[in-house]
């Protein structure tokens, strides 16, 4: 279990059988890419327009790059005979981490997946049938193949196809850590050539590692390998061939005895099987690598407590340097597709590595430094290795990639400007996608009391089971403790966390508290002191208040009452933030390539020209904090004409942007579908928003906000998260009705951050 989380193993293993099983079933789909509605398109589909292509890739195989989805599909194939750490578990079992393995394909680099899981554990038989099927593809992932098999598929496969393939399970861990050995040694002042190593695992990845090193400049006289009966030297027998070259002249035989005096230590085994008193024999500034998962061969508090010049890297999340295969595959795969290239050849992988560790060297984007909650991220001791959530990934290691395979003569078809083709990898993905889990990311690393109104409720409750356990928040549960407890049992939800009850004898001393603070906040505003002890026996006041007097440090509320209704005791108990004269909601929704803004969907129904100002500066502060420049469109339903009373109110706002903001990119009054789209605003040479299109959109009235978010929310066409209210001084959020689990997980993250933000100050 990660220190990071509270996870309860059950309750987990459920929601990952809950994950997987709901409609529709799995992780990965097919969804056609072309237009398919008019009987026209199904002729172009299908017949008889469909033959025209066949008859094209008939004359020249090539062309089916052009002609169909080969150039950006992917197999991933596996006969699950070394399954994650389950063992020969069988090709089906295999399937959802074949599926798994697609996902992160497309998420991270835009690539499409088929996995494929073939019962075959005859490696010349199981090769036939990859060879069988390889037309289909533009590349091979080979994955959880068991040794020695997996070295001689490998091998024969690359011989004998003509199309990118590689085991992720050897290469994609040997090129990660080979970035991070370089960096390593680098910050520990040691020269690959003379550095001496111990390589404690014999596996796929272990040896795949070890020869990879090899390439970087490691001599093969200074590397010691362990297997589970020691050091491979002269006297051991019935040795693999892969093993056998990594026999040493040594008369040293266990683990404890290679680790003396050497300078690194690459883990590829199991957990604990290196101690404390091995560590204190190893050279000055020792490197140890414990990528052995769940947990290390040393672990990580205890390696650091042994020898503070340790330089260390794990498998796992929670610690510095993750040693992470996504921060290879899915980008090495897309450079070598989107050359065409025969293969993955040494020096494709070798210009991975290279671009991957150069990357750690390069000042980090204020967006990862957000996603992690860091201060800061410099090159050194615990940072020589990028986080997974770094953008710059696919831009950086593709473009190696893809010109490795073009400089080695292995592009089908090479990049004529790699300009043009970082900003084509950047449109591909989308510059934000990676933000909701940047944001969960960054709240684990500083979780905050959120409490959560409408406790009783399923919805509220599963969140808040979330939260907890995947130490995203620590949730505080408002409502009637046995109301809530017997909710609880009836849907088997068992966290630890606090229930808050309003009415409950253990509030005694609170409610004294807060109606004196109640009454001094509204005895001028209608409220005597009776009013204000009946008020704070009530839910709608008690979280506010407990808000105001740092009992909480966020609040989320509103699932079961409408907005205005909800929003109400809220405004009578958190004051506004200075100079702000209303506050407003902003939606965020998630888009299949970035996250679009709208505002104000909640609150003022029919702003004026200064309220629509204060919404678009509440809106681009907001939108900052995610680490995304705000680009604002002001909207209308006209483009800069200023005719009706509502383009007029809307041109008057933004002449007060443009005057009192300069700095703003802020502009309209415009359409929607023209700020979205760059054509459409290459018509309007004079505007602020120049060619790029908008992701903040201020609308001129409550309605059309409304109605536009509650059509794409309808729809299930993006995500939807909040509303966001700004302009108050305190973490409060108020939900949809009838949230749904996400949302309410999605806006108690935000309202962690937004306690992170304002603690920072």
């Amino acid at each position: 279990m990660s220190k990071k989380n509270n996870r309860d193993q059950r309750n987990f293993n459920q929601a990952a059988l809950d994950y997987h099983s709901v409609e529709p079933k799995g992780k990965i789909e097919v969804i056609p890419s072309k237009p398919h509605s008019s009987q026209r398109d199904l002729s172009l589909a299908y017949s008889p327009g469909v033959a025209i292509p066949c008859l094209e890739i008939e004359r020249d195989p090539k062309l089916a790059y052009e002609y169909t989805g080969k150039g950006n599909l992917v197999a991933v194939i596996s006969n699950g005979t070394a399954v994650l750490g389950l063992g020969d578990i069988g090709a089906e079992a295999s399937k959802p981490v074949m599926e798994g393995k697609g996902l992160l394909f497309k998420i991270f680099a835009d690539i499409n997946v088929f996995d494929i899981e073939i019962d075959e554990k005859d490696p010349d038989k199981f090769i036939e049938i990859v060879k069988g099927i390889a037309p289909t593809f533009g590349g091979i992932n080979l994955e959880d193949i068991k040794a020695p098999e997996a070295f001689y598929i490998e091998k024969r496969l690359k011989e004998e196809l003509n199309i990118p393939l590689m085991h992720d399970d050897q290469h994609g861990t040997a090129i990660i850590s080979a970035a991070a050995l370089l960096n390593a040694l680098e910050i520990a002042g040691k020269d690959i050539g003379e550095v001496k190593v111990v390589v404690n695992g014999a596996g796929a990845a272990a040896i795949a590692c070890t020869k990879l090193y090899l390439e970087l400049g490691l001599k093969k006289e200074n590397v010691l390998m362990c297997d589970s009966k020691g050091v491979i030297n002269t006297k051991r027998e019935n040795l693999t061939p892969e093993k056998i070259d990594f026999i040493a002249d040594t008369e040293l035989s266990t683990l404890a005895e290679a680790l003396v005096g050497a300078d690194v230590f690459i883990g590829l085994s199991k957990a604990d099987v290196m101690t404390a008193e091995m560590l204190l024999t190893m050279a000055e500034n020792p490197v140890v690598f414990g990528l052995a998962n769940p947990n290390p061969e040393i672990e990580y508090e205890l390696a650091m407590k042994t020898r503070k010049d340790t330089i260390m890297a794990t498998g796992r999340s929670d610690y510095p340097n993750q040693v992470n295969n996504v921060l290879g595959f899915p980008y090495i795969f897309r450079g070598a597709l989107d050359v065409q290239a025969t293969g993955i050849n040494e020096a494709m992988k070798l210009a991975a590595v290279r671009a991957i560790a150069d990357l750690a060297k390069e000042p980090v984007p204020e967006a990862v430094i957000l996603a992690y909650n860091l201060k800061g991220l410099n090159f050194g001791r615990e940072y020589f290795i990028p986080k997974p959530f770094d953008n710059r990934l696919i831009t950086k290691v593709s473009k190696a990639v893809a010109k490795a395979a073009m400089d080695s003569g292995i592009a089908g078809k090479p990049i004529e400007n790699f300009d043009d083709y970082e900003n084509a990898l950047l449109d591909r993905m989308g510059r934000d996608e990676k933000l909701l889990r940047m944001m969960q990311n960054r709240a684990r690393s500083n979780p905050k009391r959120v409490t959560l109104g409408n406790a009783e409720e399923y919805n509220v409750l599963k969140a808040a089971q979330i939260l907890y356990e995947e130490g995203i928040a620590q949730p505080i549960l408002l409502g009637e403790k046995k109301y809530v407890q017997e909710q609880m049992k009836k849907y088997g939800i068992e966290i630890d966390v606090p229930i808050v009850d309003p009415m409950g004898e253990d509030q005694e001393e609170n409610r004294v508290k807060y109606r004196e603070t109640l009454w001094k906040l509204r005895q001028r505003k209608g409220m005597n002191e009776y009013k204000a002890k009946r008020y704070v026996r009530q839910r709608d006041y008690f979280g506010p208040l407990m808000l105001h007097h740092g009992d909480t440090d966020a609040l989320i509320v509103g699932f079961s009452k409408n907005y205005s209704s909800t929003l109400k005791p809220i405004l009578k108990v958190i004051e506004k933030e200075k100079g702000v004269d209303k506050i407003s909601s902003m939606m965020m929704i998630m888009t299949e390539k970035k996250p679009l803004f709208f505002t104000d969907t909640s609150i003022n129904q029919n702003p004026t020209s200064e309220d629509l100002v204060n919404i678009a500066r509440m809106a681009e502060m907001t939108v900052k904090t995610f680490a995304i420049e705000p680009r604002i469109a002001m909207l209308s339903f006209e483009n800069f004409a200023g005719i009706s009373e509502t383009s007029k109110k809307v041109a008057k706002a933004v002449s007060i942007l443009h005057k009192d903001y300069p700095k703003m990119i802020v502009d309209g009054e415009i359409q929607p579908d023209f700020a979205l789209n760059s054509d459409h605003l290459s018509d309007y040479p004079f505007s602020k928003l120049g060619t790029t299109p908008a992701n903040v959109f201020v609308f001129p009235n409550l309605e059309s906000a409304n109605i536009s978010y509650k059509i794409i929310r309808g729809l299930k066409v993006a995500q939807v998260v909040g509303p966001i209210l700004m302009g108050l001084k305190k973490p409060v959020h108020v939900l949809q009705m009838r949230a749904s689990v996400d949302e309410i997980v999605n806006l108690a993250t935000i309202a962690v951050l937004d306690a992170q933000r304002r603690e920072q100050g």
